[in-house]
């Protein structure tokens, strides 16, 4: 999982496996290296979630900031070729559709070489307008559909399930 500060990818990793695992914290910049999780989940195979930092912010100003960008750069070219590697949930925050950021991130790892999937978090804090017209942005940036959810109320977490699962099997093949 890959995404900006407090997009809340900790948070959905716990929301996944319905237990607190990953830590969280209301303030950005918690997570600060590269966190595995071998998740079991009965029939699917055992796998691997990433929880990377997230970029945009971090304790320690450029240098930190830096030092993220590096890790998170050796971590996707050291993955790209291997067979076991089935891509990046891309979690961008449903609040701010289009960021430069998020574009950013999302173009560099089509660079590398990288399967990506947009998943929108936070979408439990949208009215159904603002709904409607983030999606619509999102799916016009990402060029296809985005996955909805939210880590506080479940929703989505079916259908992320499906396409985690999706590429579980697809690896295996």
């Amino acid at each position: 999982m890959v995404g900006r500060s407090n997009v809340g990818k900790s948070s959905l990793i716990n929301a996944l496996v319905r237990k607190k695992l990953a830590r969280t914290s209301a303030a950005p910049g918690k997570t600060r290296l590269a966190n595995f999780y071998r998740v079991e989940a009965a029939p699917r195979p055992p796998f691997f979630l990433v929880d990377l930092p997230g970029f945009g912010y971090a304790r320690g100003g450029d240098k930190a900031r830096e030092g993220f960008d590096a890790l998170a750069a050796a971590y996707f070219r050291a993955r790209v070729d291997d067979p076991r590697f089935r891509g990046a949930l891309v979690l961008i925050d449903s609040r701010h559709p289009g960021l430069d950021s998020d574009r950013l991130t999302w173009n560099w790892l089509e660079q590398v070489g990288v399967e990506r999937y947009a998943v929108a978090t936070k979408v439990d804090k949208l009215t159904r307008a603002e709904r409607q017209r983030h999606f619509g942005e999102l799916e016009r940036i990402y060029s296809g559909p985005v996955l909805a959810v939210s880590a506080q109320t479940g929703e989505g977490l079916d259908e992320l399930w499906k396409k985690i699962a999706n590429q579980i099997r697809t690896a295996r093949q």
